[in-house]
């Protein structure tokens, strides 16, 4: 029987386990030591423990995952996201070993995962991108002179950067100057890589979203999602589709999206990330994430899909079975990501023992959940508990069930995120759907 090998924890690794029984495969795990009484290693078929505690000595090393998946006879190998689901070297060691890569070819991987090559593929492929250098700058002399072209605010980004780290907003010459040397120096102690390239800041923006779907041959759009709610370039909340987006910007988002996909002859799950500018209903291409998302699970409740079935199906070789005609967006989905963190502390991790933990239930509501009454929540990892996920008839509704959904949620042991998640979606601003990327760190706190 063939054995998928995950190579993740929490609750992507639980969503994983269960899309793999589903097709009548066997699923094989490797936790770290904290982590061997998770839900998630109870649920797999086969687990090893690996020594260690923290991420850089069980998830993320490398040599110990891959070896792991071999003793566990894994065929295939799914990454979910995070940890090594984009690193390159990983999915080609995964596929030197004799087992199947669940995701894009490397070298798709390689060039989406450099920001200046994927804003040139992007380009190339014609769609939309924030003036900017349009590939590295070797000197802050030189991005002084693009930035006095393209005008003032201006970002300085690390083209190995991703995930709002390594980014610098600069509103004059001498900002620029100064900021540049540590910029870069940063850059390349976070990534290795600390090559930089210039955009134009784009204020009050939205961040909007595509999934896209190939399979190498054919290539599609699944919508959009917004996910401007963030907090230090984290995503908070998301939500699908995005509102007061109108049909003819829709239509050109999602086109441009999968256009790039094609321009790649992409494999598998990828999400195509961009700014949009309510004030001129213009959009900019940000980046590829060549893996499934966090949010993956609006796109599935709005259009009825399995998106982590398709991911294995297509990577062990069966052709897309999604059609673009087929798809037909049902009412209104949002999802909130619980973590365990104190909003009242700064966001404080708040790792400990969940004494209990009641998840939301009732119409229209999913769960994806990696932690339980009982579990133990330890400051080794990321502090996501899971997902509370709603849909109804309309984004007024749905927004009343994630109110409810939430209202429902209760947690002892350890602090959550969720009553400041009714906070944000309860704002009058995100009611009326006028927020935007920086809306919570300027309006909320």
């Amino acid at each position: 029987m063939t054995t998928i090998f995950v190579a993740n924890r929490g609750e992507i690794a639980l969503r994983v386990i269960r899309a793999v029984r589903e097709l009548g495969f066997e699923s094989a795990i490797a936790v770290s030591e904290p982590d061997r009484d998770s839900l998630w290693a109870a649920a797999a078929d086969d687990v090893i423990v690996l020594p260690g505690k923290m991420a850089r000595d069980t998830y993320l090393h490398v040599d110990s995952i891959l070896d792991a998946a071999e003793r566990l006879h894994a065929d295939a190998v799914h990454p979910g996201y995070g940890f090594l689901s984009e690193n390159t070297d990983f999915a080609r060691s995964v596929q030197q070993r004799g087992m199947t890569w669940i995701g894009p070819d490397p070298d798709t991987i390689d060039l989406m995962g450099d920001k200046a090559h994927a804003i040139a593929q992007a380009r190339s492929a014609g769609v939309p991108t924030v003036p900017g250098s349009g590939g590295i700058v070797a000197t802050a002399d030189e991005a002084a002179e693009i930035a006095a072209e393209i005008g003032y605010p201006v970002a300085i980004k690390a083209s190995a950067g991703g995930g709002g780290k390594g980014i610098r907003i600069v509103g004059n010459a001498e900002e620029l100057h100064a900021q540049w040397s540590v910029t870069a120096h940063e850059a390349a102690a976070a990534f290795g890589d600390g090559s930089l390239y210039l955009e134009r800041f784009v204020s009050k923006a939205r961040h909007v979203e595509v999934q896209v779907f190939g399979d190498g041959e054919q290539f599609i759009h699944l919508y959009e999602r917004d996910c401007s709610l963030q907090r230090r370039h984290q995503k908070l909340v998301e939500e699908t589709p995005a509102p007061n987006l109108s049909a003819q910007v829709r239509d050109r988002l999602c086109a441009s999206a999968a256009a790039l996909a094609a321009s790649v002859g992409y494999r598998g799950a990828g999400t195509v990330e961009f700014l949009y500018e309510p004030s001129t209903e213009s959009f900019f291409f940000i980046e590829m994430n060549t893996r499934i998302q966090v949010e993956h699970p609006i796109t599935e409740e709005l259009l009825g899909v399995d998106l982590v079935r398709e991911q294995i199906s297509v990577a062990l070789g069966a052709p897309l079975s999604i059609r673009q005609d087929a798809l037909a967006p049902r009412g209104h989905v949002i999802e909130v990501r619980i973590n365990a963190e104190n909003p009242d502390q700064g966001f404080f991790p708040s790792p400990g023992h969940i004494d209990s933990l009641q998840w939301p239930a009732g119409p229209g509501v999913r769960v994806d959940a990696g932690f339980t009454t009982g579990d133990d929540v330890t400051p080794f990892y990321d502090s996501l508990l899971g997902k509370v996920i709603v849909r109804d008839t309309d984004r007024t509704q749905a927004l009343a069930r994630a109110d409810r959904a939430l209202g429902e949620l209760e947690a002892h042991g350890v602090h959550t995120t969720a009553p400041f998640a009714r906070r944000l979606i309860q704002s009058e601003k995100f009611v009326e759907a006028a927020h935007y990327t920086d809306f919570i760190e300027e309006e909320l706190l």
